[in-house]
């Protein structure tokens, strides 16, 4: 389909807030809320009330419930041309968070993924696999979790060290499309390698999953390799193995080492009885050259191709820093575990929403710049591919374009001509 099909109207009197709330189709929210139960005892504030409340929340970046309610209060007409939704109270929006089940917020953004999947075929092959994609033709995908600061003394369900509490997000995304294709939201209670099964469980046969090695768990792998399925990852400095067969030295010079190796630990040879290949390379990071063992289950790549795939993990911390930087993760606006969790699964719908709104206005700018730029026009009534384009995109000028009767600063007047006086 066209990236210039819309999927809501770009009238001048349509607040931005209103046209990125209709990127989400008319019923599903009520769908979803009676699946889930949550519009049990639903009065004046309905689900998709609330759903309109922390997408605000999440763009504008809000500290605190008073930010939320009070700046929906005042824009109470506008507000109500967004499907009817109405402004919480303060006493209101904290026990929806508490109480109105998250797993509708959670159903919610993977039914808006399919959605924009499904209508959207471009937005699906997204940033494309960059530096090497033209090697595979089967799906790449990155596994990683990040971790989101809470406050212990007020939220012990969290708690996983003596004094401090966390929740952690594992993510399985896809990075032709640079989209999830999986998500836990949990405590950090648990190690990375207790989840890989389950972020994992998805894969089909032929497909390429790259972890770090905190996800190594050699079971884990033996049933991937089982599966038809080729993983990279990297050696933990303690594994045990030994050499079965030298590969012959690749022409690549960043390639010290490409050898065939079984593992010698009791316990790892029974999770592990297979041969694994290890390819050991210098890489640069951070501007250093350091040397680094990498493993993996596919004897017929490249020992480059190993080392590239690895590299593309980067990705997904990518994603992280972007999520992190441009929503609201820092300060919540709920104490409990179902509040903290409608507030990352908010977060990942708005992130999933603006970056839809960057491929189809095709913004070449950096997506912080797309985020601040919507965050200060959101109760502006234009519509908002004409304000991106203002600011800059493929299809415009660079530069933010002025008003005719824009008054210039003391010493930068200009004259008729557009000469400076």
């Amino acid at each position: 389909m066209n990236r210039k099909t819309n999927t809501q109207p770009n009238r001048r009197d349509t607040t931005v807030l209103r046209q990125i709330c209709q990127l989400i189709p008319t019923h599903l929210v009520a769908k979803l809320a009676r699946e889930t139960g949550a519009d049990e005892k639903a009065r004046t504030f309905t689900p998709w009330s609330h759903v309109v409340a922390m997408i605000y929340a999440q763009i504008s970046h809000a500290l605190s419930l008073n930010d939320v309610c009070d700046a929906l209060k005042l824009h109470l007409t506008p507000l109500f041309g967004i499907r009817a939704a109405k402004p919480p109270a303060k006493n209101t929006l904290s026990p929806a968070n508490q109480v109105r089940a998250c797993d509708m917020a959670k159903k919610l953004f993977w039914a808006e993924l399919a959605h924009l999947q499904s209508n959207f075929a471009g937005f699906v092959r997204g940033r494309g696999k960059r530096k090497f994609g033209w090697r595979f033709k089967r799906a790449i995908h990155a596994v990683d979790s990040t971790t989101i600061q809470l406050v212990a003394s007020c939220m012990s369900w969290a708690k996983h060290r003596r004094r401090k509490a966390a929740a952690k997000c594992h993510l399985r995304l896809d990075l032709q499309s640079f989209l999830p294709k999986f998500a836990i939201v949990d405590t950090a209670r648990e190690h990375d390698n207790k989840r890989a099964r389950e972020v994992c469980a998805g894969l089909s046969e032929g497909e390429i999953v790259i972890f770090d090695k905190a996800y190594l768990d050699f079971a884990h792998l033996w049933d991937l390799a089982q599966r038809g399925i080729f993983w990279v990852s990297r050696a933990k400095d303690n594994m045990a193995c030994r050499v079965k067969q030298r590969l012959p030295r690749s022409s690549d010079p960043r390639i010290l080492k490409d050898e065939l190796v079984v593992l010698t630990g009791d316990q790892a040879r029974q999770d592990y009885p297979g041969l694994m290949r290890r390819v050991t390379a210098r890489v640069e990071v951070d501007g250093e050259e350091r040397v680094m063992v990498f493993l993996t289950n596919n004897q017929d790549w490249a020992a480059s191709s190993v080392v590239d795939l690895y590299g593309c993990r980067w990705e997904i911390e990518t994603f992280f820093k972007e999520l992190k930087q441009t929503v609201q993760l820092v300060d919540f606006l709920g104490h409990s575990a179902n509040a903290v969790k409608w507030q990352v699964w908010t977060a990942l719908l708005v992130h999933l929403l603006l970056r839809f709104l960057a491929w189809q206005s095709r913004w070449s700018h950096s997506f912080s710049r797309l985020v601040t730029y919507i965050r200060a026009a959101l109760w502006l009534e234009r519509s908002i591919y004409d304000l991106l384009k203002r600011c800059g995109t493929a299809d415009g000028d660079f530069r933010c374009l002025g008003s005719p009767e824009q008054s210039w600063l003391p010493g930068f007047a200009r004259d008729a001509m557009g000469q400076r006086v």
